[in-house]
């Protein structure tokens, strides 16, 4: 085996490289903690925590309200993964839900799903899909101004940057404007 022989892929490679594909063309990061802040939300109510030989019970009135409010952030999490055209809505609806979940479930599952859930949800509103690259055209060898074959530049590549339509100010060269036109 030498430098230039390409290793095949294993197993494990294929499929961590097939599931980072899946993951760029949604929300993931905001569904994963969207997901986690239905968790704490959800326990602490029915917790019952030992110190020592004391028994803390967090039981609260609102236990009922706790568990629906868990359990509807974690599906919106999961549906963030799987459906990612209602990314505003679920973002919306997680941001709402932590909100609610501060008075309802012991401050939001002291303050850790709050966080989570406000956090998941402002990355769900803010994940836009990308644009899929546009294939790159094959390198046509044409002619260039003195007819030699490869050297096909013209003017505008040569003006690099200058040429784009980024360019707002007015006052460059490409435009015809040399500056007359600023304020300055």
């Amino acid at each position: 085996m030498s430098a230039e022989t390409p290793a095949v892929p294993g197993q494990f490679s294929r499929r961590r490289l097939q599931f980072r594909a899946w993951r760029g063309t949604r929300p993931f990061w905001a569904g994963l903690f969207v997901l986690f802040a239905g968790f704490p939300i959800m326990y602490f109510p029915y917790a019952h925590l030992q110190v020592g030989h004391l028994t803390l019970a967090m039981a609260t009135t609102a236990g009922a309200g706790s568990l629906i409010i868990g359990v509807l952030l974690v599906v919106l999490g999961i549906s963030l993964w799987f459906q990612a055209h209602i990314r505003v809505f679920a973002g919306v609806a997680a941001i709402l839900l932590g909100l609610v979940s501060i008075p309802v479930s012991n401050f939001g599952g002291f303050v850790v799903g709050f966080l989570f859930a406000l956090i998941g949800g402002a990355m769900a509103v803010a994940w836009a899909p990308g644009a899929p690259p546009a294939p790159e055209p094959a390198a046509q060898a044409g002619t260039g101004q003195d007819g030699t074959p490869g050297t096909s530049l013209d003017k505008a590549t040569d003006a690099g940057a200058v040429s784009d339509s980024n360019d707002l100010s007015g006052t460059s060269p490409a435009n015809g404007a040399n500056g007359r036109h600023s304020a300055g």
